[in-house]
């Protein structure tokens, strides 16, 4: 079954979790559904950087899925970095089962500036269609209005639209199309 699974790691709230529902089931399609909340990242922080591994934390969340997963997006309020840079919206797996987004650098608070909800209901559920499109394997689009463009500001992320751009949906039709077609052939074998 094509379902994306949803965990939060921590409390991010349950309007964050449904917006993040409703966005990912409306663009790809296929159910979501929530899992138990798991313990915020504590794992994963890195003293000297003050900040949370993305790569553990996929890593460690992974380990914890139901057999049989097919996409799992976790969902957190740490501030997420991998080693080549200062830090992440949120890490996938290419081509792969799980991603993560954060939800620090895309509140408004976290650069001093007044809190603003909507926005960042949006700003996480545009975050949640760039990573779990890279499970897909989508690669960064070169259309700045698509979900699945490269994003190192929250203005880059401000300027991108909902939904995937027409090339980009395309290729996740034809993405699944394939998968389907591969594991009907092995399920013959």
């Amino acid at each position: 079954m094509n379902e994306i699974l949803l965990v939060a790691l921590g409390d991010v709230g349950d309007q964050v979790l449904g917006a993040i529902e409703n966005r990912l089931w409306q663009v790809f399609d296929h159910q979501v559904r929530c899992l138990p909340c798991l313990s915020a990242p504590a794992y994963a922080y890195d003293a000297k950087r003050q900040q949370y591994g993305a790569v553990e934390i996929l890593r460690r969340t992974l380990a914890s899925a139901p057999p049989e997963t097919h996409r799992l997006l976790a969902v957190t309020e740490a501030d997420l970095f991998i080693p080549m840079l200062s830090f992440v919206f949120g890490q996938a797996q290419l081509n792969g089962t799980a991603a993560v987004v954060s939800l620090a650098r895309l509140r408004q608070e976290f650069y001093g500036l007044t809190p603003h909800g909507l926005l960042l209901l949006e700003r996480a559920g545009k975050e949640a269609v760039h990573e779990i499109g890279h499970t897909y394997g989508l690669l960064h689009c070169p259309d700045p209005g698509c979900p699945m463009s490269l994003s190192n500001t929250l203005r880059q992320v401000d300027h991108k639209g909902e939904d995937l751009c027409m090339n980009c949906s395309i290729m996740v039709e034809e993405l699944t199309k394939q998968k389907r077609t591969m594991r009907g052939a092995e399920g013959i074998r």
